[in-house]
C-alpha cells in the first residue's frame, strides 16, 4: 500500500479515491467498495471486534481513503511502515452540516434516506449488520456518539480527531490537506507527475441519499421477488 487515507468521510474522499486511481493507484478502496460488496462489512466487523487485522482486509489495494480504513489509519500505519497518510481536513463547522445531511441521516434518520435504510435492513441482514457496524465505530471514536449529537460535539470532536492524526503520524509520512491543495502536496509525496488536468472535485451530497435509496429499492425488490419465487415452488 502507497497511501493510507486517514481523513474522515464528508473530506472530499471520493474526489480521492478518483485522483488515486488517476495516479495509477488504483483500485483505491473507499466506504462504497463496500457498499458494492456488503460481505465485506462482515470482515471489518471481525477487525472491530479485533479478531482480524485491518491491513489484511485491503491487502489487495495501493491506497485506502475514507471510513472504513481510516478509522484504522494507526493499525494501516503499522501494517504498512512505507505507505505515505493523507490527511483530509475541512472546518468543523461545514463537516457537521454535511455529516447531518448525510451519513447521520442515513444511521439516525427520519427522511427518506433514514427510512429506507431502516427498511433494507429489515430484508438485508449484510446490510443490516453493516450499518450498525458504522454505528458502533462513530460511536467508538465519539464523532457521532448516537441520535441526539449536536452540530457542535461533531464539529469538536473533528478538530480533536483530525489534532489526533496530526500527533501520530510521524511528520515525514503525514500530508495535510484540502481540496484547495490540488495534486502538488500529494503527487510530491508520493514521487508522482502532476496530471495535467484539474483535481478531481466530486460533490456526492445528493448522490449519497439517491445511492441509499436505489439501493434499498433493490434490496426490497429482490426480497419480494424470493418471496413470491418460494410461494411459487410450494
Amino acid at each position: 500500500m502507497k497511501l493510507i487515507g486517514a481523513g474522515l468521510p464528508r473530506t472530499a474522499t471520493l474526489s480521492q479515491k478518483v485522483a488515486m486511481e488517476m495516479l495509477g493507484l488504483e483500485p483505491c478502496y473507499h466506504m462504497v467498495t463496500v457498499f458494492g460488496d456488503l460481505p465485506q462489512g462482515e470482515r471489518w466487523r471481525e477487525a472491530f471486534d479485533g479478531t482480524l487485522a485491518p491491513g489484511e482486509i485491503v491487502a489487495d489495494y495501493p491506497a485506502s481513503v475514507d471510513w472504513p480504513g481510516s478509522f484504522y489509519y494507526a493499525e494501516l500505519m503499522e501494517h504498512y511502515p512505507d505507505a505515505k497518510v493523507l490527511l483530509s481536513v475541512r472546518s468543523g463547522e461545514s463537516w457537521a452540516k454535511s455529516m447531518r445531511e448525510t451519513i447521520w441521516e442515513c444511521l439516525y434518520g427520519d427522511g427518506l434516506v433514514g427510512l429506507m435504510t431502516a427498511a433494507r435492513s429489515q430484508v438485508d441482514p449484510l446490510w443490516g449488520n453493516w450499518m450498525e457496524t458504522l454505528r458502533q465505530m462513530w460511536i467508538k471514536r465519539d464523532l457521532m456518539p448516537g441520535k441526539d449529537v449536536s452540530d457542535a460535539h461533531m464539529a469538536a470532536a473533528m478538530e480533536r480527531y483530525n489534532e489526533e492524526v496530526k500527533a501520530t503520524v510521524p511528520a515525514d509520512r503525514l500530508i495535510v490537506w484540502s481540496p484547495a491543495d490540488g495534486w502538488e502536496p500529494i503527487c510530491e509525496a508520493l514521487e508522482l507527475p502532476v496530471p495535467d488536468v484539474p483535481f478531481p472535485r466530486i460533490h456526492d451530497t445528493t448522490a449519497f441519499g439517491e445511492n441509499i435509496v436505489n439501493g434499498a429499492l433493490a434490496a426490497i425488490q429482490a426480497h419480494l421477488q424470493r418471496g413470491a419465487d418460494a410461494k411459487a415452488a410450494a
